[in-house]
């Protein structure tokens, strides 16, 4: 990608602007050996910090371009270390906030592309729209006057790329990390009208969790964390409680058969594969527990709505979990 560094960067970053043209004479320079350097790299960021105007095709180039140099070029390719990760963090942040959603697109595209990620990538994302949740603003609400407190349908299936990405290429549980991040927006949005997706998107998260830590073992992400059809709002002679524990119901039933009891042997395996990821991306993976999960559920002293169909659910059908969670979900559903 020797053709970059001849680039007229220099007049570009005067003007403040990149054309079209100027995508296709970067693009083409890309594709004479397909080999993108850290030098280069630095200078495609330096391009899109410092153009406040972008041709619509500079989003498409620049994230392709810096996903297959974090992913492809440098070692071990394929995969993603903590160092790597971390600094890709720390070129798309600014105060530990991704600013705009090209770079966003970004973490997301690598997550999807990489063979295994560090958890501190997906937990980072994942905080970005944990932001936009909490605060009502950020990237992903440029132009659009939303309150702070709800989270949208586009949120949604963002965060649910998020964690298809992190888990796309083996049978791994929502690890705790994803789950404080989700557990905090789902108490962020605990006031405000529920969103089924959202509530789709949690429940099975949060399941994902409870049967992993039961010793089950776990489907693929993609099976897990499908989303249903049955995401219609409530009619107006159905409260929004039924409605949700109706839909839970439901959706978790769908996706319940794909829990399968682990032997001894298997459980060693899995330990081994996470033992695995850990070595490559070169950081541990924390683990749920049960005793955490207990003392996420119902933290402020009161269940979301998300989290008391959960609780109804697991009480009405009584799975086979740890008994931590039994004797928890019998406590709290008593006194929700």
């Amino acid at each position: 990608m020797s053709g970059i560094t001849s680039f007229p960067s220099q007049d570009v970053l005067r003007r403040g602007s990149i054309k079209d043209t100027d995508v296709q004479v970067l693009r083409r320079s890309f594709y004479e050996d397909g080999i993108v350097s850290l030098e280069e790299a630095d200078l495609l960021f330096r391009l899109n910090d410092g153009c406040s105007d972008k041709h619509a095709s500079w989003a498409d180039f620049f994230v392709e371009a810096i996903a297959d140099f974090v992913i492809f070029q440098e070692r071990p390719q394929g995969y993603l270390t903590a160092a790597n990760a971390q600094w890709l963090i720390d070129r798309v942040s600014s105060d530990g906030k991704v600013e705009s959603k090209s770079e966003l697109e970004l973490l997301v595209t690598v997550l999807e592309k990489a063979r295994w990620a560090p958890v501190s990538l997906v937990k980072f994302a994942l905080e970005q729209v944990r932001e936009a949740v909490i605060s009502g603003e950020g990237p992903l609400r440029y132009g659009q006057a939303l309150d702070p407190g709800t989270v949208t349908d586009g949120e949604v299936d963002l965060i649910r790329r998020m964690l298809y990405g992190f888990g796309g290429y083996g049978n791994v549980a929502i690890t705790r990390d994803e789950a404080d991040i989700l557990f905090d927006i789902d108490e962020a949005v605990a006031a405000a009208t529920p969103n089924p997706a959202w509530t789709d998107l949690f429940v099975k998260a949060v399941a994902n969790v409870i049967m992993a830590v039961s010793g089950y073992a776990v489907p693929t992400r993609e099976e897990a964390l499908r989303q249903d059809a049955s995401l219609h709002q409530p009619d107006q002679q159905t409260s929004v409680l039924a409605f949700l524990l109706s839909m839970v119901r439901t959706n978790l039933d769908s996706v319940k058969d794909a829990y399968l009891d682990q032997t001894a042997e298997e459980r060693a395996l899995a330990r081994l594969e996470h033992q695995r990821i850990e070595i490559i991306t070169n950081e541990e993976i924390t683990e749920s527990e049960a005793s955490w999960l207990v003392n996420r559920l119902a933290r402020d002293g009161r269940l979301s709505p998300s989290e008391t169909a959960l609780v109804a659910y697991l009480k009405q059908e009584c799975p086979k979990i740890h008994p931590v969670l039994i004797e928890a979900v019998d406590r709290i559903g008593d006194a929700a």
